[in-house]
């Protein structure tokens, strides 16, 4: 029997039983996965509903609108009924649900509906219980089946391993030492054989891959070739629109998301020098300006059936030739970061915010209005405890004024129209205002506030309420990133430059190198971050401080913290 007729008998009846065990293995699993579903679908969700409803009927007893809780969860029982005699249980639960709801006050009706409830989970974990076992049991037959296959499977392979080594190991000890010098690169080597018919067809082919090494001995063209296609077809996948120039603005490659917001073809655009083409295509013009100050600018661009906002992004490409210490530039990769739903959420966030402060405006101004009627002596007397209510009231409502102030301030940055209060503030004021509005969401993560001040701090000149806001800001930042028990240093203190200098210090992961240039651009978020937002925090802090004069800046290192501070 020929090795080829050897070898397609083995392999194919070890495929086969490979075959087999891999069937079985699918049906056991799906049969596996379906038991854990009935399980997960029929009886968790039920005892999740449960659950609720037993929190919600305990809240409801301080608190009316917890009903709503249990009304929801109950409607999610009654269509998740899978269980013998869980349809009574639920049908009882609801009927006293529903007389509850009529009368509050009576005390019989909660313990009946604990009753029904607990009878809804007796019921689904005895479901539980009774379908854990038949997975069990299904556990334990597929086990012995995939092991008893699978001992089948290694001894069948373990006989072939044995037989048909020695059958060509011969001929395959000769290949190998002709083998040797075409691996010493002397490719005019080459291997014959001589009666067995099958080993000769290998050795034509093998002298043929000789020949063919010999070619391209000197040339690295396939490499190249795989290299670029791998390269391309990573390009073309990103959802970002990718641009690539050489040092001489020719576009070596664009993918098809820039293509698109371009509106041109590959034939347009590809091998074609991008200043040329910028003398009739705006935004190719737009992209290939150097990312100056007003690169930092969103692009907009329509793209999508709407007008889209994106951030360029220029990345210089450089490499350093060997045996040389001048690194150069031979190109750039223009990539431009979809931020339109930022841009939506940061619209819809400054009419939002500058309506209802607006708004909240007019009320506040009545109840300030009443109070001072109440406090003229000609709309009659009050005694000490009614004068103290006027007082508290008189505070809160100058507190929520100032707060819709501070609103209406914010929405100026958004818009471009910031309006500046300056004048003599004493820096401790502004440090202790920010620190008492954080003080509960640190106490809540157990953060402790440190706070170092210089002795005879000068006055600053700055807007107390806008630089309020930035070390609230930085604090917010720094407590939501630092672990908890952790600790957080805000120090204040005159520098040599006469300027007094603000930083809050946490013990938060730091913030890779790469990226604290950026870190106060608008819409720029860490990549990786696992926190949410829209990436304006930062960027108006800057605006605040850079329109008064100040300057902002931020030291990190991964796994010691972050520090960020500001001059005035």
């Amino acid at each position: 029997m020929k090795i080829k007729t050897k070898l397609t008998l083995g392999v194919g009846m070890l495929f086969a039983m490979i075959i087999l065990l891999a069937l079985l293995g699918t049906v056991y699993i799906n049969a596996l996965k379906k038991d854990t579903e009935n399980i997960l679908v029929d009886n968790y969700n039920t005892l999740e509903y449960s659950r609720n409803m037993l929190l919600a009927l305990d809240e409801s007893q301080h608190n009316p609108a917890a009903l709503q809780l249990f009304r929801d969860n109950l409607a999610g029982q009654l269509l998740n009924i899978t269980e013998p005699g869980e349809r009574e249980a639920t049908t009882s639960l609801d009927r006293h649900f529903k007389a509850l709801q009529q009368n509050l006050t009576d005390s019989s009706l909660r313990p009946q509906i604990r009753r029904d409830i607990s009878q809804v989970m007796q019921l689904n974990m005895s479901a539980i219980k009774r379908k854990s076992v038949v997975a069990g049991n299904t556990a334990a037959s597929a086990t012995l089946w995939i092991v008893s296959v699978g001992t089948l499977c290694f001894l069948f392979a373990f006989v072939l391993l044995v037989n048909l080594p020695g059958n060509i190991a011969e001929p395959l000890r000769e290949l190998t030492e002709r083998i040797r010098s075409i691996a010493a690169q002397n490719y005019s080597q080459r291997v014959t054989f001589g009666s067995n018919n099958e080993f000769r067809e290998l050795a034509s082919s093998f002298n043929t891959m000789a020949e063919k090494l010999q070619e391209y001995h000197s040339s690295n063209l396939s490499s190249l070739l795989m290299e670029k296609k791998r390269i391309e077809t990573l390009i073309n996948n990103m959802k970002d629109p990718v641009i690539g120039l050489d040092e001489n603005q020719q576009v070596l490659f664009a993918n098809q998301e820039a293509l698109s917001i371009l509106s041109l073809k590959s034939n347009d655009l590809v091998g074609k020098n991008a200043t040329e083409i910028a003398e009739r295509n705006d935004l190719i013009r737009s992209l290939i300006q150097p990312q100056g100050t007003a690169g930092k600018e969103p692009v907009k661009i329509y793209a999508d059936q709407k007008e889209s906002y994106f951030q360029k992004e220029i990345i210089p490409i450089g490499i350093t030739p060997t045996g040389e210490q001048t690194r150069l530039q031979i190109g750039n990769v223009i990539i431009l970061k979809n931020i339109t739903p930022f841009k939506e959420l940061d619209f819809a966030k400054t009419n939002f915010i500058a309506t209802v402060s607006h708004e909240l405006k007019t009320p506040i101004a009545s109840v300030k209005m009443s109070l001072q009627l109440l406090k003229n002596k000609n709309t009659g007397p009050v005694n000490d405890e009614q004068r103290q209510l006027i007082e508290s009231i008189e505070e809160d409502s100058n507190r929520l004024l100032k707060i819709t102030g501070e609103l209406l301030n914010m929405t100026q940055v958004e818009t471009g129209n910031i309006q500046m209060n300056i004048q003599e503030s004493r820096p401790a004021d502004i440090v202790h205002y920010a620190m008492d509005a954080v003080a509960f969401h640190a106490e809540q993560k157990n953060i402790r506030l440190e706070l170092y001040t210089g002795e005879d701090l000068p006055l600053v000149k700055a807007d107390p309420e806008k630089t309020s806001w930035v070390m609230i800001n930085f604090l917010t930042n720094a407590i939501r990133y630092s672990r908890e028990h952790g600790q957080v240093t805000v120090t204040v203190r005159q520098e040599d430059t006469g300027k007094v200098l603000f930083s809050v210090q946490d013990n938060g992961k730091g913030i890779d190198p790469r990226y604290t240039g950026r870190i106060f651009d608008r819409y720029f978020q860490v990549p990786g971050s696992s926190r949410s937002g829209t990436g304006l925090g930062l960027a108006i802090s800057k605006e605040f401080i850079e329109a008064q004069g100040g300057s902002v800046g931020v030291e990190s290192e991964i796994g010691r913290g972050s520090r960020f501070y500001f001059r005035l």
